[in-house]
């Protein structure tokens, strides 16, 4: 053979060949075959009926090797979680889309940071939503290793903002700081003063602040266009500096509007 094109033609000739004498009943004779590419066809060269044919031989030096059931399970027992189990399981019992999973297990030490993570932060969708999204926004599964951020860290962010600590878009812009410093994200939310407005009263405030300054938006919104409330909370974000509670914010404005 001396080229990729005449191994495809032979192989695709013996495919067939060989079809044919088994349907027709025949067997097949073990032989050495060569390729006439002038006639399109395989030719036999040599016959090769056993193992000796081929130069095989026992060699009395190698003793043979017996391997009982019990070492076998034992040596199952001890082998890593595969990635295809690995990302079964976190389907199965933790709830991960199949997409997100099999992102999740594209390298050992991504899938093992996101248990880690779960480990301190029990709310898997979540942690495996922010990890594709945010963390692998800036470093690849495979270069996962130079990040500087442990699981701790982001299991401690999550909770500042499922405790309402911090706001979600705040989150994001701590997470940003934690990439770049390392830094823990209590020492980040204190020394820049992010932590949510979550004080009724203040709030109130600044929602008032808000309606004032846009009366037009108000009365659109009491005729009835309600996509305008969009702005609003825009408004007050932009106001608070990103620091309102959300939930708390839609509330406020709402009662204040009527």
């Amino acid at each position: 053979m001396n080229s990729f094109r005449n191994v495809q033609m032979a192989l695709e000739y013996e495919e067939r060949r060989q079809r044919d004498i088994l349907l027709d009943g025949g067997s097949i004779t073990q032989a050495t075959l060569l390729w006439n590419p002038d006639t399109g066809r395989t030719e036999a060269m040599r016959g090769k009926e056993e193992a000796h044919d081929y130069r095989y031989f026992p060699d009395p030096d190698l003793v043979p090797v017996l391997i009982d059931e019990a070492w076998i399970e034992q040596m199952r027992q001890s082998l890593p979680e595969l990635p295809k189990q690995r990302r079964l399981r976190f389907m199965e019992q933790l709830g991960i889309a199949e997409e997100a999973a099999a992102i999740l297990t594209s390298s050992r030490e991504l899938a093992d940071f996101f248990e880690q993570v779960c480990a301190g932060f029990s709310n898997p969708k979540k942690v495996g939503n922010f990890i594709t999204t945010e963390l692998l926004r800036e470093y690849s599964p495979e270069q996962f290793s130079d990040c500087k951020v442990t699981a701790k860290q982001l299991a401690t962010l999550l909770k500042m903002e499922e405790h309402g600590t911090i706001s979600g878009k705040i989150a994001k812009t701590v997470f940003a700081e934690m990439l770049a410093s390392g830094a823990d994200p209590e020492q980040i939310v204190q020394e820049k003063g992010l932590v949510q407005m979550s004080d009724e009263g203040e709030l109130l405030a600044a929602v008032r602040d808000v309606l004032a300054a846009n009366p037009e938006q108000v009365q659109q919104f009491r005729e009835g266009k309600t996509k305008v409330m969009g702005f609003l909370v825009g408004q007050l974000m932009k106001q608070t500096k990103g620091k309102a509670n959300p939930q708390l914010a839609n509330k406020l404005l709402l009662e204040e509007l009527g």
